[in-house]
């Protein structure tokens, strides 16, 4: 009985062993696997782009004086259909054109002690927008707005309220094709690091993309739109 009690023990104890070895070799090489699968490089792909703006809104500002408030209210109704007329004149559309109700100032409600009476008790600020996707046409009326200067309309406009913008819109119409560059570049940058240290590029562990930014190309040129976004890819390698 002793004999076949030390045989059953000895040969448990040479399954455990063996189950104790295959174990710990699976172990050890799953985590050599892990610790492979776990290795990864980071990189960002970029897509900068080129587009010609699709709407453009250019306020146009003028300024008058008098001292009669009636005559104020008709020289500016007259020079406001004088801006009509010459946008009109040149391939501006009526719905293109806008007006805002005029600013008037009574300049001596807004005087204090006994300072000198203005020249001019009342001011006006008038405003007609185009809002217009006709780009170049707008731009070509800009360049010959002198015109109406010399029929005595005084322009202002120089706050930052009245400048010139130019609007891109089609940016849902571009997105895909940028983002498929941005992500192509990435990978090209991926591969490149793989090589140089002699790995083998895997799938791709994570990827975000970047908000997309839309500048002007520069402050002569606002009318083209400079589009940009980043793509950051995080990719396994492998030896």
């Amino acid at each position: 009985m002793q004999v076949n009690s030390k045989s059953s023990a000895f040969i448990l104890g040479v399954f455990i062993f063996l189950g104790l070895s295959t174990l710990g070799y699976f172990l050890a090489t799953a985590a050599i696997d892990f610790k492979q699968y776990d290795r990864s490089v980071t990189v960002k792909g970029l897509s900068e782009r080129e587009y010609p703006a699709d709407i453009v809104i250019w306020p146009i500002e003028f300024a008058l004086a008098d001292n009669d408030l009636e005559r104020l209210y008709r020289r500016i109704d007259d020079y406001t259909y004088k801006i009509k007329t010459f946008l009109e004149s040149n391939t501006i559309k009526a719905q293109e054109i806008s007006f805002s109700a005029p600013a008037i100032t009574d300049k001596t409600a807004q005087q204090y002690g006994g300072g000198a009476a203005p020249q001019y008790r009342y001011s006006a600020v008038q405003t007609v927008t185009v809002y217009s996707n006709n780009i170049e046409a707008t731009r070509s009326v800009m360049s010959k707005l002198s015109e109406l200067g010399k029929q005595g309309i005084v322009f202002t406009g120089g706050g930052y309220q009245y400048q010139t913008e130019y609007i891109f819109t089609r940016l849902n119409d571009v997105k895909p094709e940028m983002i498929e560059e941005a992500t192509r570049k990435a990978r090209e940058v991926a591969e490149k690091f793989a090589k140089d240290s002699e790995s083998t590029l895997g799938k791709i562990k994570q990827a975000s993309q970047g908000q997309f930014s839309i500048s002007s190309r520069d402050k002569n040129n606002p009318h083209i739109k400079r589009v940009r976004v980043v793509s950051t890819v995080q990719y396994y390698l492998s030896d």
